[in-house]
């Protein structure tokens, strides 16, 4: 898209913790179960229409009931955003494509940390944004459900 320029981007936060470390790599570990959250955030940073963008990942590595590592990485970019575009296209622009564009890059900081970690690299599937962005909506359109009872 032309209307959209990145301004920068960065590692905004980042962790990786092997907790049990050396016990994990004292012994032969099964192939561990690795749960995967995402969530994208995006907040208008100035007035000329100066977006950040940022993608966070949180990796938790588990094998028999015991964590091997856990990966956090916030990895974020300042988008400009040139022209006015309606409200509805620029919550896709910001919370689909701009995080496309991120993506690679916080892929590549998961696999380099899980390897410096003492683990084979972390290689993440891509992920479909525009399903995510869906899923959002209709999560959110849809009525809530209360617990509270009168």
């Amino acid at each position: 898209m032309s209307n959209i320029k990145i301004i920068g981007q960065y590692i905004k936060d980042l962790s990786f913790e092997v907790p049990n470390a050396p016990k994990v790599f004292l012994s032969q570990q099964p192939k561990p179960d690795i749960s995967i959250s995402i969530n994208i955030d995006a907040v208008k940073v100035s007035e000329e229409n100066l977006f950040e963008v940022s993608l966070r990942i949180t990796a938790d590595a588990v094998a028999n009931k015991e964590r091997l590592f856990l990966c956090e990485v916030v990895y974020s970019g300042v988008f400009a955003i040139q022209n006015s575009v309606e409200e509805e296209m620029l919550e896709q622009i910001l919370l689909i494509y701009c995080p496309n564009l991120l993506f690679p890059f916080i892929r590549k900081v998961i696999a380099s940390n899980t390897v410096d970690g003492g683990f084979p690299p972390l290689m993440l599937d891509p992920i479909d944004f525009a399903d995510l962005y869906d899923k959002r909506k209709k999560a959110t359109s849809s009525t809530p459900i209360s617990d509270t009872k009168n």
